[in-house]
C-alpha cells in the first residue's frame, strides 16, 4: 500500500505539472519573450508547489529522468522505478487531456509539444536533430545535478523545492526557444499522444528524442554527481 501511495503521488504530481505548466504554454503561447518567460516561471512554480505537497510521500520526482538518477544512485529500487515511470507517463497523458480542455481541443495543444523545428531551421534536419538531443542532454544534466546536490543533505529540505523549481525555470528560459524544453520524458510523451489523437502525428514522431535525451542527461548527472561528491568526502 505504501508503494501504491507513492505511485499515486507521482501520477498526481506529473498530471498537475502537465495540466498547469503545459497548459500555460498552450493557452498563453510561447511566440514572444513574454510568453516564454511566463511559461518558464509556470514550470518552476508547479515544481515548487508539488515538492512541498507530495515530496514527503514520493520524493516528487514527477520525471523519469529524475527517477533514473535516483535508481543509479540507489535511492530508488528497480521495482519502484518502474512504478514511478508508469505513473508519471499516465499522469502526463491525463494532464495533456486537461490541457486540450483548456485550449479548446486536441489540435490546439501544439504550444506544449516539444519539437525540433527551430533547430532544424538553424542547422538542417539531420544536424537539427543532433542539436536537439544535445540541448536536452545538457539541460537535463543541469536540472538533475541541481536536484542531486540540494537533496543530498537533509538540512536543505526546507529550501529544496525552491532550488529545484528555480533550476527548472532556469533551463526553460533557454530551452523553450530551442526545443520547447522537455528535460522530462513523461512531460513530452503525454502531449504528443494527445496531439496525435487530434490528428497531428508530428510530436509523436519526434518524441523519441525527448525520451532518450533526458534519460541520458539524468543518468549522466547521477554518475557525475556520485563521482564529485565521493571525491569531496575523501
Amino acid at each position: 500500500m505504501k508503494a501504491f501511495k507513492k505511485y499515486v503521488a507521482e501520477f498526481i504530481g506529473t498530471m498537475v505539472l502537465v495540466a498547469v505548466a503545459c497548459g500555460v504554454a498552450a493557452v498563453v503561447g510561447c511566440a514572444d519573450a513574454a510568453g516564454k518567460l511566463i511559461t518558464s516561471v509556470a514550470f518552476g512554480l508547479v515544481i515548487v508547489a508539488m515538492a512541498y505537497s507530495i515530496g514527503n510521500v514520493s520524493g516528487c520526482h514527477i520525471n523519469p529522468a529524475v527517477s533514473i538518477a535516483m535508481l543509479i544512485t540507489k535511492k530508488l529500487g528497480f521495482k519502484d522505478f518502474i512504478g514511478y515511470v508508469i505513473s508519471q507517463c499516465l499522469g502526463a497523458t491525463v494532464g495533456a487531456f486537461i490541457v486540450a480542455l483548456f485550449a479548446g481541443g486536441f489540435s490546439n495543444i501544439g504550444g506544449c509539444v516539444n519539437g525540433t523545428a527551430t533547430l532544424d531551421a538553424m542547422y538542417g534536419t539531420t544536424w537539427g536533430m543532433v542539436a536537439a538531443i544535445a540541448v536536452e542532454v545538457i539541460l537535463t544534466f543541469i536540472f538533475v545535478i541541481a536536484i542531486m546536490g540540494v537533496t543530498s543533505k537533509s538540512e536543505n529540505s526546507a529550501v529544496a523545492g525552491i532550488v529545484i523549481g528555480g533550476a527548472l525555470t532556469l533551463v526553460h528560459l533557454i530551452g523553450t526557444s530551442l526545443t520547447g524544453t522537455s528535460v522530462n520524458p513523461a512531460r513530452s510523451l503525454g502531449p504528443a499522444i494527445v496531439q496525435a489523437i487530434g490528428g497531428d502525428m508530428g510530436g509523436l514522431k519526434a518524441v523519441w528524442i525527448f525520451i532518450v535525451a533526458p534519460l541520458v542527461g539524468g543518468a549522466l548527472a547521477a554518475i557525475v554527481y556520485s563521482f564529485i561528491s565521493k571525491e569531496k568526502a575523501e
